[in-house]
């Protein structure tokens, strides 16, 4: 059974970092791409950086020059580094495993549409960034 736990969610202060955890089991992190996704209230779901098995990255534009996404196969873990965090940053942050490593858009993180190629998703972590 696929499973994946976030952790390293929590408040900070404008300016500030966090970084964030996912630990992934049941699969080969060479199976999958990996990434995060977040949802604010009242805003749809949006990717915020994945990365492929061979460690090729993209960034949302928002993400780009502040966020980093890394994994660690022997550890079967992702990570988000998170550097000068802004308010508009607070959200609930999913990790992701897209083994059809499509990143389609989603509605509503964390939820699937009934389709195979669905992504599997960890439980997600708050991150809230005052101002």
């Amino acid at each position: 059974e696929v499973q994946l736990v976030e952790s390293g969610g929590g408040s900070v202060q404008a300016g500030g970092s966090l970084t964030l955890s996912c630990i992934g089991s049941g699969f080969s992190f060479d199976d999958s791409d990996l990434g995060w996704y977040r949802q604010a209230p009242g805003n749809e779901c949006e990717l915020v950086a994945s990365i492929s098995s061979d460690d090729a990255t993209y960034y949302a534009e928002f993400a780009e020059g502040r966020f980093t996404i890394s994994q660690d196969k022997t550890k079967n873990t992702v990570y988000l580094q998170m550097n000068n965090l802004r308010p508009e940053d607070s959200a609930v942050y999913y990790c992701a495993a897209d083994f059809a490593r499509a990143w389609r858009d989603y509605l509503v993180c964390g939820t699937g549409t009934g389709r195979p190629d669905d992504n599997y998703w960890g439980q997600g972590t708050q991150v809230t960034v005052s101002s």
